[in-house]
Parts: structure tokens; C-alpha cells; sequence
């Protein structure tokens, strides 16, 4: 928590100020019980009503003095604190932002959002009672106390029982209920996550009928965070009355020590009750200091957790050498750099027990289609994630464009690289404002082509408002394929020197899909391509093909090479092509030729290959 102390360092003057009025208020209210007792001794006793009137005006003096000097603390605390909590906020934003894959997949996003929202606004809050009360509650406690003993020294004796008495309880139960509130805020993190899966995964939770499973696991979860919240709130819930119970013993005994030294006239009446006027501000202001301190607890609790997200520091650090110079050189230095290059290049995650990726060597030279192909876990998406560097090689060397990925300035590399994930992602807010998230200054004119060229621009037209037509949340309000040629659209805004599309196209049908294919390879910026999917006719036509199992390169080729000399790729090819009919299905040298498509396919499937002849054609 402390060194979030830190995002103060603006509001250097509030801090100062926030405390000083407070104590200026509590250095007014001492002095009420001294006029009160001036007032018994003096003006009830002589019945001198001219000074009591005298004092009564001091006292509402005192009062409004003391009521400017509070609400101008509450202004510059709530200044300071709400300052404290922006800075924090932005500060845990922006690094949270320089995470890489890797520390967003080990601390999960329901913590994170835990941790921006509740946990900064219970540390703002336990700023502003700080500078509010730090220093004015014991201020007053041992003020009352240095005063009693002005008023006379036997009876302030029972002060100085009381007040320790007070400190250890106070003290105690913060010491105890500390580490507990850090486990409430834990409790806290899985509600929201179980929240959070209901939430996105509504519609498949009633698709299976498991709505009340899921209710009673909510349930069992709710169930846990009210125990803890309970068993922490019972504990600080006893320092009320232990206060309580010890400071009217204490008036108690001043009572009694107050009246047998009356008695014997070491004590006038007003001086007593200005005694137990000290007392009961002790009182109050222990009361208000116990719940100080429970809201301090919970504001270091969760201080603690927003400053362990902090000291993550990204694996990944960024290189120094801009793309722009280095790809310029690679592009004039001729065919011999290529684009993208492996050299025996493993990936392991953290936390797992085996290798994803293991020994990839290839290279891909500028302006080619790659396509990537395997089963499911094979090691796809984690190959490619490799290039824009949302993770690193834990073995072997990726180079783009004959640098080492290491060394380029992440932003700059990213700059260049369109890449287009499995999940279709939109963000609130109009088809184009989603689409200048490639390219701010983009023009109208390359964002029509972006849409062209991504298949996206027939249906786009057709919505009212056309590129002003407002995405909802998620883009809940589209189809998953239209959300997908968005995505490219977006990712072609950029007219990147490397284009991504990992598994982007799975909603299409295959008449979009290779019309999708077609017009890229007619881009005339020529990208280097790569394609992940899992249709053998979406990348047979790729320049070269990377086959994947398990991790491993189960061959790299043409389509036709493949076919000859690679089980793995036969084995998915002829799961979507028959066996028996390859002998009629298109060849790549005829991908041009504009011939029919023959053979005894079925209707669907023959259609699907004629059209992608004629698209190719």
C-alpha cells in the first residue's frame, strides 16, 4: 500500500491542509468543556447572567469557527482522495495494458476488474478518512487527556488507564481483522467470476438446461463471501461495545473520584463535568477512530492487492529498432530476406507441463500465402500469436524480415501486423469507429475497400446508417459472420505488411470464403499471408502449407506435395474430401483454367467446389 502513496504527490497541498483544519477544529472543540465549566462555576453560581451570555457566545463562536475549519478539511481530503484514486486507476490501467498474454492468462480478468473498480474505491475511501481523521482523533484523545490533567491530575489519572485500555482493543482487533478482509476481497474475486462465465455463457447454460447448477454454485460462492464477510464483521464489530464499555467505566470512576474530591472542595461541580465532557469526547472520537480503522484495514487489504498487480513486471520487453527502417532495408536488400523466418522455435506457457510448439523451422518470403493446418490443439493459433510477439519463443529465434523479433519496438512491430483472432471482437460504437481502430486517420475511401475486399460491404450497405450503424456491446446485434468480416475489415484498415487470420473466416460459407481469399491475394500492397483454419479448401491454394501435430511439424509443402508424401494432411483432407473421389477434385494447376467441376460429389459439396473455381478463375 505504500508505495501507492505515490499518486499523492499532486496534491502535496491537500494532504497538508486536509489534516491542519481538523486539528484546528479539534483544538476549538477542547476548549467547549473549559467554557462550560466557567459557565458552572462562574456564571450558574454567581448567577452572573451578563457572563453567561458572554460565554454562550464564545461557545457558538467556537462552533461556526469549528464548522468552517471542518468543511474546508472535507473539501481538500475528498480533493486529495479523489485525486489518489484517478492516478491509481490510470496507473493500474496502463500497466495492466503492458501485460502480455502470459500474465493476463496466470491472473484471470475477474480479479483484474476486482481490482480496478472495488479495491481502488475502498483505497480512495481509506485516503480521504485518513487525512480526515488520522491526526484529529488522537489529537483529541490525548489532548482531553493533557487538558484533564490542567483540570486536576488525581482524576486525570483515570485517563490514563482508560486510554490504553482503548488503544489495545482498537489496535487488536485491526491487527486480527486485517489479513481477513484480504481474504473477503479473495471471496470477492470468485463471485464475480462465477458471475461474470453466467453472464457470457447465458445462452449456453440454458442450451444444456443448467440453470439451477449454476444457480447452486452461485449460491455456494455467494455462500462463502457472506461466511467471511460475517466472521470479519462480527470481529470488528465488537470494538463498539468493548469502547464503549471501557470508556463509561471511565466516566464511571471520574464520577466517583469527582464527587468525593467536590466533597472536600478540591473540586468545583463545573470542573467535573468538564472532566466528563473529556471523557465522552474520548469516547466519540475512539468511536469514530474504530471505524477508521475498519475502513483502513480493508483500504491496506485491498492497497496490498492493487500493489501486487503492480509489481508484475511483463516478461516481455521491448527492443529499440523501429520497424519502419528495418523492413525498408529488408525490402531493398532483395529476395534473400524473407518475411517471416523459424528458426527451431519452441513455445512452452507458464505453468504447463509440456511443450506447445516444438523445433519449428520455416520461412515465409515476402507477398506469400502461408496456410496452417492441424487438429484441434495442435498448435495453430499458438504459432502464429508468436508473430505479432504476444507471447515469446521460450527456445529458438522468430525474425521478421531478418531481426530478430526480440529487438524491434513492439508498438512499431505491431503497427504493421493485421492480425485477426478466433474470437470476432467488436467495441461499442458505430461500423466505423470499429474499423479506424486499424487506422485513426484512415479515409473514407480506404475503409470502402477495406470492407470490399473483406466481403463485409453488401451487407453493411443494407444497415440503416450504413458505416454510422451502431454496434452494440460484443456486436450482439450482428451476425457471428458478419462480426467476422468485420474483424478483417479491420485488421485490412491497416494495410499491414503481415496479415493474421486465425481461424477468421469459420462462419463463412464457402462461396464467401474463397471470394474472402480471392481478394486478398488482389490486394496490391501484397501482405505476407497466413491463413489458420480448419477447412483443407480454404488453404490448399496457399503458396506453402504448414501441417502441425501435436505441437510438432508433421510436413510443410504445396497442396499437391502434401498429398503425396504427408499422412497427417491426407488423413484431414480426405475427412473432407472422399477417398474415392479425389481422383475428380480440382487441382491446383487448374485453379485457373475456369473448368467445371466433375465427379460424383454431393450436391452442396460440388456447388461449393464449382463456385470456388469460378471465384478463383
Amino acid at each position: 500500500m505504500r508505495s501507492l502513496l505515490v499518486y499523492l504527490k499532486d496534491y502535496k497541498k491537500e494532504t497538508i491542509l486536509a489534516p491542519l483544519f481538523k486539528m484546528l477544529e479539534a483544538s476549538f472543540e477542547l476548549f467547549v468543556p473549559l467554557v462550560m465549566a466557567a459557565v458552572i462555576d462562574v456564571g450558574i453560581a454567581q448567577q452572573d447572567r451578563p457572563y453567561i451570555v458572554k460565554m454562550c457566545l464564545v461557545l457558538i463562536a467556537l462552533g461556526i469557527i469549528g464548522l468552517v475549519c471542518s468543511i474546508t478539511a472535507q473539501y481538500f481530503s475528498a480533493k486529495a482522495a479523489s485525486g489518489f484514486g484517478t492516478g491509481v486507476r490510470h496507473a493500474l490501467f496502463k500497466h495492466i495494458q503492458s501485460f502480455t498474454f502470459t500474465e493476463m492468462d496466470t491472473l484471470g480478468s475477474s480479479t483484474l476488474i476486482t481490482r480496478m473498480t472495488s479495491d481502488v474505491n475502498q483505497a480512495q475511501a481509506g485516503v480521504n478518512l485518513v487525512l480526515r481523521l488520522f491526526l484529529r482523533s488522537p489529537f483529541i484523545v490525548f489532548g482531553a487527556m493533557i487538558m484533564a490533567f490542567t483540570v486536576d491530575v488525581k482524576s486525570a489519572i483515570v485517563f490514563v488507564v482508560v486510554i490504553p485500555l482503548l488503544s489495545l482493543i482498537v489496535f487488536g482487533i485491526m491487527l486480527i481483522t486485517m489479513p481477513l478482509y484480504r481474504k473477503v476481497q479473495s471471496n470477492l474475486d470468485s463471485v464475480l467470476l462465477t458471475t461474470r462465465e453466467n453472464l457470457a455463457g447465458a445462452r449456453v447454460i440454458r442450451a444444456f438446461n443448467k440453470e439451477e447448477d449454476e444457480k447452486a454454485r452461485f449460491q455456494k460462492e455467494n455462500e462463502t463471501l457472506t461466511d467471511a464477510q460475517k466472521f470479519v464483521g462480527r470481529i470488528s464489530g465488537l470494538m463498539n461495545p468493548m469502547t464503549y464499555i471501557i470508556v463509561n467505566g471511565g466516566i464511571i470512576a471520574l464520577i466517583y473520584v469527582g464527587a468525593i474530591r467536590v466533597n472536600i472542595g478540591d473540586l468545583t461541580q463545573g470542573e467535573v463535568v468538564a472532566l466528563i465532557n473529556y471523557m465522552s469526547q474520548i469516547l466519540v472520537e475512539l468511536v469514530k477512530l474504530a471505524n477508521l480503522i475498519i475502513t483502513v484495514t480493508k483500504a491496506v487489504a485491498c492497497g496490498n492487492r492493487i500493489e501486487s498487480v503492480m509489481k508484475i513486471k511483463p516478461e516481455m520487453e521491448s527492443g529499440s529498432l523501429k520497424w519502419d527502417v528495418s523492413a525498408a532495408g529488408a525490402s531493398s536488400g532483395g529476395s534473400n530476406t524473407p518475411a517471416v523466418e523459424f528458426s527451431h522455435v519452441s513455445l512452452t506457457y507458464k505453468g504447463a507441463g509440456a511443450e506447445s510448439l516444438t523445433d519449428l523451422s520455416f520461412r515465409v518470403e515476402k507477398g506469400q500465402t502461408v496456410g496452417i493446418i492441424g487438429g484441434t490443439g495442435s498448435g495453430k493459433s499458438s504459432l502464429v500469436n508468436l508473430i505479432p510477439r504476444f507471447y515469446d519463443a521460450t527456445e529458438g529465434d522468430v525474425r521478421i524480415f531478418g531481426k530478430n523479433i526480440r529487438e524491434y519496438d513492439t508498438e512499431s512491430l505491431r503497427r504493421h501486423i493485421g492480425v485477426v483472432l478466433q474470437k470476432a471482437v467488436l467495441f461499442k460504437g458505430t461500423i466505423e469507429e470499429n474499423l479506424k481502430w486499424g487506422n485513426e486517420s484512415a479515409t473514407a475511401q480506404e475503409l470502402e475497400e477495406a470492407l470490399e475486399i473483406s466481403q463485409s460491404k453488401e451487407f453493411v450497405q443494407a444497415k440503416a446508417g450504413q458505416m454510422g450503424f451502431y454496434v452494440e456491446q460484443g456486436g450482439r446485434n450482428l451476425s457471428g459472420g458478419q462480426k467476422q468480416r468485420l474483424t478483417i475489415a479491420r485488421a485490412l484498415v491497416r494495410k499491414p505488411d503481415i496479415l493474421i487470420l486465425d481461424d477468421s473466416a469459420s462462419a463463412l460459407d464457402f462461396a464467401t470464403d474463397a471470394a474472402l481469399r480471392s481478394a486478398i491475394r488482389g490486394m496490391k500492397e501484397q501482405p505476407t499471408v497466413f491463413i489458420v483454419s480448419q477447412r483443407a479448401a480454404s488453404i490448399q491454394y496457399a503458396d506453402q502449407i504448414i501441417v502441425l501435430d501435436d505441437g510438432e511439424m508433421a510436413g510443410i509443402g504445396t497442396h499437391a506435395e502434401l498429398l503425396e508424401n504427408c499422412p497427417a494432411y491426407q488423413e484431414i483432407y480426405y475427412s473432407q474430401f472422399p477417398k474415392e473421389e479425389r481422383a475428380t477434385s480440382v487441382k491446383p494447376e487448374d485453379k485457373n483454367s475456369g473448368k467445371e467441376v466433375r465427379g460424383d460429389y454431393p450436391e452442396e459439396t460440388r456447388g461449393n467446389l464449382t463456385r470456388e473455381a469460378e471465384v478463383n478463375g
